[in-house]
């Protein structure tokens, strides 16, 4: 199946009335295996996104876990609270809802999937992040979806840049 096949399959939203969707494409330059090896501990999200400072799970990791993540100072929030909706470790694909948090992204869902590919004769990953939300009293569409894709596309660089330097790291 290629990427686009995927993308059609597993990033399909059904936003309502004032929801905002968007999708969000990062090439890695790292294999697969190291990217997914990140993006999949749920329990650990602080390893590649930069506005966690702490993450503390409710039990196992598995479908329908909890996690309460506490969100570093500069952003309009102090903690989410989210659960577990998918975790696939065949097909790499990974689905987040927040379910509490003082913050205004209400009805988030996220699916992030990591895909290999050849980039430059060398392996590297296709991650595709996308997202519905509730566009909040007193915002546009627009704003809401420009906030979420900035965030997004923060956490996609430093997950390149954690995953990046592992894979030169195993290769020195």
């Amino acid at each position: 199946m290629d990427a686009a096949q995927y993308i059609r399959r597993h990033h399909r939203h059904n936003p309502r009335r004032q929801q905002c969707v968007s999708v969000v494409v990062k090439h890695i330059k790292a294999p697969v295996d190291i990217v997914w090896s990140l993006v999949r501990r749920f329990d650990e999200p602080q390893k590649y996104k930069p506005f966690v400072s702490r993450c503390i799970m409710h039990g196992d990791v598995n479908i329908g876990s909890v996690r309460e993540v506490n969100v570093k100072s500069g952003l309009p929030a102090t903690t989410s609270t989210e659960r577990l909706e998918l975790l696939d470790d065949n097909e790499h694909i990974l689905g987040i809802k927040i379910v509490g948090g003082d913050h205004r992204l209400k009805n988030y869902s996220s699916i992030l999937t990591v895909h290999p590919e050849v980039s430059e004769g060398r392996s590297g990953t296709l991650v595709v992040e996308s997202f519905v939300v509730d566009i909040p009293e007193g915002n546009t569409k627009e704003e809401t979806c420009y906030f979420v894709t900035s965030l997004i596309n923060c956490n996609l660089k430093s997950l390149s840049d954690v995953s990046e330097r592992m894979h030169i790291r195993d290769h020195t």
